[in-house]
């Protein structure tokens, strides 16, 4: 199975070293890689895998991505995706944390990478083209597509706001009866261990935290540590961008204010936190990988092989639920869209998603010198305009484009 499988996992791993700008960037690579250079899958299912992991908490790029593997292979191959597309990035974040004291952050965020994300923008502005024709049809899909782009653009970062476009945009479609399903596919068999292992697991990591905590257990910092990275790995929408803040606010804000009663609290200096949110920007993959950075910050006291284990804790607590809810839940989906209700509702959600993707675009390139009448802002418009060409008209691989961009930035 492994050696079948082979030139799908050597795209899968060209794909986590170039994969930069966050999951609505990653989407627009995945097209290039996965469904125009070799169609691994097709444009539809692609966009359906990418609007049921939207719907579910954690790390939707991850979890698209380990649905491509799934539907080629099966669990065994769903798992390898995973570890394949993970690894590079929490290995360069992980390993940060054990650079940081020797690192600048004006060195590391800027230079070579300063039109990354004027790249990432074409990346989007391309995902944007590939998605638009196949989710905006009619009068109301245009409408959810309107209503959502407006609403990201206002309540951006918000944990709840994008599960609520999907599922209005779902609703909304649902008021006209046309359209009803016409697949005849095998129904899939629902394995429950994985949904039982996930909540097992959560409901542990809850009791033997606080235990620890409780009694005040000489080690029990690793299992803070897990409880507190699996906990948002389970419970976050929206993405890294959403991830960021959370873990500021646990690990850098709370502390401040239970020290008094809990001295044994994880803590991570604010200014390490901030050099760490500009590494990971500039780090190709999943940004849940920064997990790996704070897991090593977390355990930096106790010496280099528990900050080595923080690392580990760190990857492990916050892409493991998202692994088990996405292979839980999408035989469930998959058995639902034979119903005319839930087949109705994939048309406002595609349209909710276009919204989201147009929003996001926007966001990304709030801080991207476009309009300024400089050399950078000429610069960083020919970027876009030209990441989103290549892509579109031409069949140069991604890598090419990032590799471009990183030499741009560092003779210029």
């Amino acid at each position: 199975m492994l050696i079948r499988h082979l030139p799908f996992l050597r795209a899968v791993l060209s794909h986590s070293l170039v994969a930069f700008g966050g999951p609505q960037a990653h989407l627009g690579m995945m097209f290039k890689n996965f469904v125009h250079k070799t169609p691994y899958v097709t444009e539809k299912e692609l966009m359906e895998y990418n609007t049921f992991c939207q719907l579910l908490p954690g790390a939707s790029s991850t979890q698209t991505l380990t649905l491509i593997g799934y539907k080629r292979g099966g669990v065994p191959l769903a798992i390898l995706t995973l570890l394949i597309w993970i690894l590079p990035a929490s290995i360069i974040m992980g390993g940060f944390s054990f650079l940081l004291p020797y690192l600048d952050q004006q060195k590391v965020g800027g230079g070579v990478f300063r039109f990354i994300p004027p790249m990432a923008a074409g990346f989007l502005g391309f995902a944007i083209l590939r998605i638009f024709p196949l989710a905006i049809k009619n009068t109301i899909t245009w409408v959810i597509m309107g209503v959502s782009l407006i609403a990201t653009a206002l309540l951006f970062g918000r944990p709840w706001l994008i599960p609520v476009l999907l599922i209005a945009g779902g609703v909304a479609t649902n008021f006209s009866r046309k359209r009803i399903p016409q697949l005849e596919e095998k129904p899939k068999q629902i394995r429950w261990w994985n949904f039982w292992l996930f909540g097992i697991i959560f409901l542990a990591a809850g009791f033997f935290s606080e235990t620890a905590r409780t009694n005040n257990w000489p080690e029990r910092k690793p299992l803070n540590l897990f409880e507190n990275t699996y906990r948002m790995g389970s419970l976050v929408f929206g993405g890294g961008q959403v991830l960021l803040p959370m873990m500021y606010e646990q690990w850098s804000v709370r502390p401040n204010t239970v020290r008094d009663k809990n001295p044994n609290v994880i803590q991570i200096d604010q200014r390490d936190f901030y050099m760490g949110m500009g590494m990971v920007q500039a780090v190709p993959g999943p940004l849940f990988s920064f997990a790996s950075f704070t897991g090593g910050l977390s355990l930096k006291k106790e010496g280099p092989w528990m900050q080595l284990l923080g690392c580990l804790i760190g990857t492990i607590a916050i892409f493991l639920p998202s692994a088990l809810l996405v292979l839980f839940f999408f035989p469930i989906w998959h058995n639902l869209k034979k119903y005319a209700g839930i087949y109705r509702s994939l048309e406002g959600i595609n349209a909710s998603i276009v919204g989201i993707l147009i929003a996001s675009t926007i966001y990304i390139s709030r801080d991207i010198s476009l309009l300024e009448i400089n050399t950078t802002s000429s610069i960083n418009l020919l970027v876009i305009v030209s990441t989103v060409l290549l892509l579109r008209f031409t069949k140069v691989i991604s890598p090419l484009i990032v590799a471009a961009c990183l030499l741009l930035g560092y003779f210029l």
